[in-house]
């Protein structure tokens, strides 16, 4: 009963924004900036906690930590600051905006545009993009947390039994707040997280003296020279180095909520130099202080601050761990509203602003898996070789996409996009590389969890395929159907009846079966159809379409962007100021609900039916995710085989 023009058929406001990634919010420019702050660079800017000290680890490989090692690991990660966050994401794709949305399904939903057609190349990258980011949303609030409350030990050694409980405590309260909405708390979170840069700022400042020469580490001369001459160290290196990236893929996923100016101010404004200040005063400090590598990050703040210390940071933390969960939020929603996920439970947590939703289902699963990854790592040393793998695969897909996007929809040439995309592909290539020697040390935990994100999103969307094939071959054409009843009407009663259906050429099922059993029809009758547009949003000027095709039947188009949560009486209601007489009390929805059973005919392997089946299990039943009042329900259960 959804159609979607962005992806195969789902069996199952915020202001608009323009073309140029400006979302027309009344909140001002600088409100704007510093909200970006709290919520855009939460997990980029708490990435000092450990990325460095993982970085001149691996490189040292348990030897002395030398003056090169110091130097080439600082060159590498400020050109990966400026190639991967500043050049890619911050110029280039934050660009390519969909409507004034952003992230992987967004760029997903762009190449659909771009391209005219619903190619299988460009879903299977944008599911993969998102299954990584998933598997990535696991492992960012049990890092973060735990890096920040792992401070605690250098207060004094007896508190260490305690870094795990605190850790868990800390996540359990984050994740059993989720249902209350984050609204109050959010606009904390900005300027908390602003106080957090200019904190880490002052501490790496402060330190640069300690050796001055950390400054020669601008010159890529010292990466180039490192990965050449080191090897296989080099490039297990270069893994641990893309750490202080991690987060920069939600430069673009929440371009919708600040807009392009507000985030690339506040990145250059505010949190580049920041960051950069805050890891070369960390390089100095190791420069003069070899055995600093133990944790350079609080061994920058005065032993009389490391409490204030560490309270800030484990709030930062929190923030950076709360802009991933409602971002895994944003993402599945997107994610069924393009077909690839059954339907999951949304729920509206704020009157005002309509991007904060809250999912039980997602809620529930990201918790058992944070906290089960805490207790099997048990440290965030062993937790950051784990979190490369998921995020780098992420940044890859959307380099990718981002190549489709600007060859087709921006309409330059195919070489001079290539020229663009390729050197970011390559590097993403490189990084996913060095992650992969990983793999046996943990980062195969989100890549078994991302991998079977796909499987389930292209079993849903194959299986939805099958299932519509299967049922146009015994549905019948609607309007043919239509003449029949005019010709010979069964016995008529009063009110109206609404009949949701994927596909309004042929009769819904529910039609078909109350005509059958019940021989009767309603004096009114109405086929509806949800579709899904590629698009964030869609205009109530365009949501509803009526066409009238008899006296007795109408058919009505709803249309809702692929960030919305289809709302069909608050839709009708729009219907009725166009003329159609809509009274909800005399209205009775029919809906059909299908049995699955697995077919040896179905063209899936019969594990693949069993799963599909499974999943249509899952999925929250159509009365709830429409919004429709239950007791205006009437379902007919059909049985089909797949």
């Amino acid at each position: 009963m959804v159609q979607s023009t962005a992806g195969p058929r789902s069996p199952g406001t915020e202001a608009p924004a323009n073309g140029n990634g400006e979302h027309r919010p009344q909140t001002g420019f600088w409100a704007l900036t510093i909200g970006s702050v709290g919520v855009v660079y939460g997990d980029i800017g708490t990435s000092p906690l450990y990325a460095f000290r993982e970085a001149v680890t691996a490189a040292a490989a348990g030897g002395e930590v030398t003056r090169d090692i110091v130097l080439g690991v600082l060159s590498l990660i400020v050109w990966s600051l400026i190639i991967v966050v500043t050049l890619k994401y911050v110029v280039i794709l934050l660009r390519a905006d969909n409507n004034g949305e952003g992230g992987t399904l967004s760029l997903t939903a762009l190449a659909f545009r771009a391209l005219g057609r619903r190619s299988s190349g460009v879903i299977i990258l944008g599911a993969f993009g998102a299954a990584m980011f998933y598997g990535s949303s696991l492992i960012t609030p049990a890092l973060s947390v735990l890096s920040a409350v792992e401070g605690v030990k250098y207060l004094t050694p007896q508190f260490e039994p305690f870094v795990l409980p605190v850790t868990i405590f800390i996540l359990i309260a984050l994740f059993a707040v989720q249902s209350r909405g984050t609204a109050k708390v959010s606009v904390f979170f900005g300027p908390i997280t602003v106080l957090w840069f200019v904190v880490i700022s002052i501490n790496g400042l402060l330190h640069i003296a300690d050796d001055l020469g950390v400054l020669a580490a601008v010159n890529p001369y010292y990466a180039v020279k490192f990965l050449a001459g080191n090897g296989m160290i080099g490039l297990i290196t270069l893994g641990a180095v893309f750490l202080v990236v991690t987060g920069s893929e939600a430069l673009y996923a929440d371009l919708g909520h600040f807009g392009r100016k507000p985030i690339q101010f506040a990145w250059f404004g505010l949190v580049l130099p920041a960051l950069l200040l805050n890891y070369f005063g960390q390089g100095a400090l190791v420069l003069s202080d070899p055995a600093a590598i133990a944790d350079p990050f609080y061994k920058l703040v005065p032993e009389s601050m490391l409490l204030p210390m560490v309270v800030l940071a484990t709030m930062a933390t929190v923030i950076a761990s709360q802009a991933v969960i409602t971002g895994a939020y944003s993402l599945t929603r997107q994610a069924i509203q393009l077909g690839l996920l059954p339907r999951f439970e949304i729920r509206h947590t704020s009157a005002e602003q309509f991007g904060q939703i809250y999912m039980p289902r997602v809620n529930t699963a990201l918790l058992i898996g944070v906290v089960l990854l805490v207790l099997m790592f048990r440290s965030s040393s062993d937790l950051a070789g784990a979190y490369v793998l998921a995020v780098s695969a992420t940044v890859w897909a959307a380099s990718a996409l981002g190549f489709i996007v600007i060859w087709r929809q921006w309409q330059w040439s195919f070489w001079a996009a290539l020229a663009l995309m390729l050197p970011f592909i390559v590097i993403d290539t490189v990084f996913i590389a060095a992650a992969s020697l990983k793999v046996l040390d943990g980062a195969w935990v989100p890549v078994a969890f991302g991998g079977f994100l796909i499987l389930a999103m292209m079993t849903w969307r194959r299986g939805t395929q099958f299932l519509v094939q299967k049922t146009r071959r015994i549905e019948i054409p609607f309007e043919p159907l239509v003449n029949s009843l005019e010709k010979k009407p069964p016995h008529i009663v009063p009110g109206t009846a609404v009949f949701l259906t994927s596909d309004p050429d042929f009769a819904p099922t529910a039609l078909l079966h109350n005509l059958k059993h019940n021989k009767v029809l309603h004096e009114h009758n109405v086929i509806l159809t949800v579709v899904t547009v590629d698009m964030p949003r869609v205009d109530e000027s365009e949501r509803v379409k009526i066409a009238e095709i008899s006296p007795r039947f109408h058919r009505i188009e709803l249309k809702f962007g692929y960030m919305e949560t289809p709302n069909v009486p608050k839709a009708l209601a729009i219907a009725r100021r166009k003329g159609w007489q809509f009274d909800i009390m005399s209205t009775s929805f029919f809906l059909s609900r299908r049995s699955l059973k697995p077919s040896p005919n179905s063209g899936m392997p019969l594990w693949q039916d069993r799963l599909f089946i499974k999943l249509a299990k899952t999925a929250d039943d159509a009365t709830t995710y429409f919004h429709i009042p239950s007791e205006r329900v009437v379902e007919i259960g059909t049985q089909v085989s797949v």
